[in-house]
């Protein structure tokens, strides 16, 4: 009788809906009369369970179903997270898909079956569209974004001076419901994906959104064209809850090329090793095609959610440090505004000035505001250590292809590339790269051992490969996730740090591998690789000293340089940036003197009309950035220079080397001790870095250091650009009254000085002793006496083998004709040297 009464109530039930006692029966796209039930629990237990089966039964479960699924989708387009109104369509709708008919879940099925729930694009926006137009979007909408909705601002961060105990508490409070939504967004495609109906359905879905979204991954990206960042996060959640039970060993790392992935990429993506010619051949060889195997979920699920990190949280981390930027840019802006008022505030541009100031206010609360809704989505320690969990995986995947054994890599890898490495897109590798670093400076708690231990493995394989990575750019950012571990950088990341230099692969391999990498980033086709290679070398200099500090890693850089050639390139740029450094920090603190002398002149400073003054107040802020900039390389550049002396003097005075060392040395020496030293005099001299003590200290130092070798004194007797006997009179004094050296030290530099004078002595006696040298015997280039006439074949030339190596330290060029010239093609020309010494012989007993 009651089960009888039941499907009475729930027949009755069903005609109501469908209008049978209405004067006009409802249509498809009507308000459904089940809506209020649902979403306030008015139901029965067990009635809305029995009306899906019903309805399935009775063919009518189209008809009463798809308008209560337009009404919830529709509900939840106007809710945010401001209330928690937005829990129950949710709930709701995961209380339907949940219901199982037999073997199959009904409301499931007939979801995927929505006309709107893949819809095809319309226009270019089609991430846009695919969060406004699909069923499921308004569902994973919820956002803490600014850009994604005034509600949550206005109600969390309305106040952009709030504290930060209070930003905090709101951002948690946020957290927290939108772990509830994640939650239940991810019950939902759980459902949809086991559901085998629609499985295929929710997988065509997943990969729209990664398809449609591709313009996130842009440096320039139109926001008004992409979905938002809320949306993309949510949907991150999402697939990194279905991945994490996916097992590695189940993942086809061929996926990403397979005739049927769900993932975009594309022909024109950067691979890591191979071009797009490349790429073509090798998918389209022999019997390629019948060797793919209809991917598997456990594979597509886990490439959808690698490449939905790539679109989602990565443009997001992009868009906040360039937020940082812009509010640190206005501010300034505001500031300098500000405090020159007296200057023009009777000026005719005062009006606008101060109008511009008005907007510049108006925009930076803005700004501020939109900070801290980012903050409350990007930096939740949870979310970005799940990141960072999966990201761990992903190397755990890169690594079993170059050690498909599993017993972990052993370096040098195979010269042999694996064409499986070669043709993976290279942001695999730079996203996490990207995410580290952002990691690091903003949430370095996040950080584990247990994530990071794979992780680490793949930053050494890989910058201990450099030929298994073709730009040269993602090296320099593995190596600056390096440098920002470096205790000296980041203080909570010694471990860390700890665990990367302490691996048995960096021990052996580390030291020669950053090397090449100093000499290799001279030159990388870049149109500003002249200035970033400083950046990265500075990066490199302060992890070579905490590598000179560690016993182990101390005695490899003296093996490398006991080895010869690789050691004497890396210390040919090391002098060619102290050089150059050195050069400029000294020309913008003499352009800060000139400036800081004008201003003081009141004079003079007075007859300068207001524009000139504020042209010159700019130009001594950019000059002062500069010179802040050029020091800060400089000193490391030196330091490095130092330290490495103190052990290893062979390297540093071959004779490609020897006199451009000295000769260097003597001209700083100069513009630390010369007559026109004051001119380096500065008013702050600390805010620049300027310890000018220091530097002639450390240069020498670096003299002292040198001397161990009998080759140093001729090199800077050779030096007749800047090696005066005064000089180094000057610089004994100098150091004598400021005590920055002790008495041995100055004793020593003082003998240093009388060996090289009476070696220029000689010299100098020599060359009124030589004469007139014959033209054969003369080096083309620099003139000077050949001692070891060597033949280039590219051109047929005769050099002095001590000018043409200097030359192709630099170069692998035949000087005359730009042909290609290496080391090993210089032939020796024994006849002309017998002549020359036997000239040399000869002058010596005539005189």
């Amino acid at each position: 009788m009651l089960v009888e009464a039941r499907k009475q109530c729930v027949s009755h039930f069903s005609l109501a809906l469908l209008g049978t006692f209405s004067p006009e029966p409802p249509t498809l796209m009507s308000p459904s009369l089940l809506l209020p039930f649902i979403i306030h629990q008015r139901l029965p237990c067990g009635f809305l369970h029995d009306l899906v089966t019903f309805c399935t039964a009775d063919e009518s479960l189209v008809s009463i179903f798809r308008p209560l699924l337009y009404s919830l989708s529709s509900m939840m387009s106007s809710l945010s997270l401001d209330t928690d109104d937005f829990k129950y369509p949710l709930m709701a709708l995961n209380e339907l898909c949940d219901i199982k008919v037999e073997n199959t879940r009904p409301i499931s099925n007939l979801i995927t079956s929505l006309p709107n729930f893949l819809p095809s694009a319309l226009t270019s926006a089609q991430g846009m569209e695919l969060q406004k137009i699909s069923f499921l979007g308004p569902f994973f909408s919820l956002s803490v974004f600014a850009e994604d909705g005034v509600k949550v601002v206005e109600k969390f961060f309305n106040n952009p001076q709030m504290s930060s105990d209070n930003a905090r508490l709101a951002a948690k409070t946020l957290q927290t419901s939108l772990d509830f939504a994640r939650s239940e967004l991810f019950k939902l495609m759980h459902v949809l994906l086991v559901n085998g109906e629609s499985r295929d359905a929710a997988l065509n879905y997943i990969s729209a959104v990664i398809a449609r979204n591709v313009k996130r991954s842009q440096l320039q990206t139109d926001e008004r064209v992409v979905s938002g960042d809320g949306f993309m996060v949510n949907f991150l959640s999402v697939l990194q809850q279905l991945s994490i039970k996916v097992k590695l060993e189940k993942v086809d790392p061929l996926y990403p090329n397979h005739p049927k992935s769900r993932v975009a990429v594309s022909l024109d993506d950067t691979r890591l090793k191979c071009t797009s010619q490349e790429l073509t051949t090798w998918l389209n060889g022999p019997g390629k095609q019948s060797e793919w195997p209809d991917p598997k979920f456990p594979t597509e699920c886990y490439f959808l959610t690698l490449h939905c990190h790539h679109l989602a949280i990565l443009p997001i981390v992009r868009k906040y440090q360039r937020r940082l930027r812009a509010l640190h840019d206005l501010q300034r802006m505001i500031k300098e505004m500000a405090s020159t008022e007296a200057q023009w505030g009777t000026l005719p541009v005062a009006a606008r000035n101060r109008e511009l100031l008005k907007r510049w206010k108006s925009q930076l609360k803005r700004l501020q505001k939109a900070k801290m809704c980012a903050e409350a989505g990007l930096l939740e320690e949870w979310q970005l250590r799940k990141c960072l969990q999966f990201y761990s995986t992903t190397a755990q995947m890169l690594l079993r292809i170059l050690d498909p054994d599993g017993r972990g890599p052993v370096l040098p890898l195979p010269d042999d590339i694996p064409m499986l490495w070669a043709a993976l897109p290279d942001y695999y590798i730079e996203d996490i790269a990207d995410l580290l670093l952002f990691i690091i400076h903003y949430q370095p708690g996040v950080l584990s051992d247990q994530s990071m231990q794979d992780l680490v493995t793949l930053i050494i394989v890989s910058v201990c490969s450099a030929h298994y990575i073709s730009n040269p750019y993602l090296l320099a950012k593995l190596v600056e996730v390096m440098f920002v571990l470096n205790p000296a950088v980041q203080r909570h990341t010694e471990r860390i740090n700890a665990m990367l230099l302490q691996h048995r692969l960096s021990i052996e391999h580390l030291v020669p591998a950053l090397m090449k990498f100093y000499t290799d980033i001279e030159t990388t086709g870049a149109s500003s690789e002249f200035y970033d290679k400083f950046t990265i070398r500075y990066h490199l200099s302060i992890i070579f000293k905490t590598l000179w500090e560690m016993p182990l890693h101390q005695a490899r850089v003296i093996q490398e340089a006991n080895l010869g050639k690789q050691f004497v390139k890396f210390v040919n740029m090391l002098m060619n940036d102290m050089t150059f450094l050195l050069d400029e920090s000294m020309d913008t603190l003499k352009s800060i003197r000139e400036l800081q002398d004008l201003m003081a002149n009141k004079t003079e400073w007075n007859k300068q009309s207001k524009e000139q003054q504020q042209n010159k107040q700019r130009q001594l802020s950019q000059e002062e950035r500069q010179c802040r900039s050029y020091l800060t390389l400089a000193s490391e550049t030196v330091d490095m220079f130092h330290y490495l002396t103190e052990r290893i003097q062979e390297p540093f005075l071959t004779v490609e080397l020897a006199d451009r060392l000295a000769a260097m040395l003597n001209f700083n020496l100069q513009q630390l001790c010369g007559p026109k030293c004051n001119n380096l005099k500065v008013q702050n001299s600390e805010k620049y870095g300027w310890q000018p003590k220091k530097l002639l200290s450390q240069l020498i130092g670096i003299y002292l250091h040198l001397d161990a070798s009998s080759k140093f004194p001729q090199a800077i007797a050779n030096d007749e650009r800047s090696y005066r006997k005064e000089l180094f009179e000057d610089a004994i004094g100098r150091l004598n009254r400021a005590h920055i050296m002790t008495d041995r030290e100055i004793e020593h530099f003082s003998n240093l000085a009388g060996k090289v004078h009476k070696i220029a002595l000689e010299k100098e006696q020599a060359e009124v002793d030589y004469g007139d040298i014959p033209s054969e015997f003369r080096d083309p280039l620099m003139d000077t006496l050949m001692m070891d006439p060597v033949l280039l074949p590219p051109s047929g030339n005769i050099m002095d083998r001590s000018i043409i190596m200097r030359h192709l330290l630099n170069s692998q060029t035949d000087p005359f004709n730009r042909q290609p010239l290496t080391e090993s093609q210089l032939i020796p020309d024994d006849a002309l040297r017998e002549r020359i010494q036997h000239w040399i012989h000869s002058t010596k007993q005539d005189k």
